[in-house]
């Protein structure tokens, strides 16, 4: 699933937007049983800077995209610790849920923060 959407802007970066057509790639679906861990690779066509940020959210049905993750690996507030976050190259982040459970089912999305000439791009 590929996006190139805007979505909510950290107040740190307001004022400093710059949008451009890098695309962010995540797979389709995953299954997985209960217990076991999963990895969810976010790709992008573009190299990131070395201070690139990615912030992962869960979407449930009828409920607004929740943060669990931001600045690449810090946990919002209330997430659980199975859920964790890392960089695993310039162009990829990696989300890992260690021994899923049933209640992490939904939509993830990633979203990625770098720096183009002096600006910002935000990208999800």
């Amino acid at each position: 699933m590929a996006h190139d959407v805007i979505g909510r802007v950290p107040e740190s970066i307001k004022g400093h937007l710059l949008i451009t057509g890098i695309t962010v790639t995540q797979p389709e679906v995953l299954t997985v049983s209960e217990g076991r861990d999963v990895t969810i690779v976010c790709k992008t066509d573009a190299g990131i800077d070395s201070w690139g940020l990615a912030c992962w959210y869960l979407q449930k049905p009828g409920e607004a995209p929740k943060l669990l993750i931001y600045y690449t690996s810090s946990r919002q507030s209330g997430t659980p610790s199975r859920f964790s976050g890392s960089k695993s190259s310039k162009r990829d982040f990696t989300l890992t849920i260690s021994g899923v459970q049933t209640e992490d089912a939904g939509h993830y999305y990633c979203q990625n923060v770098h720096s183009v000439s002096g600006g910002y791009v935000f990208t999800q």
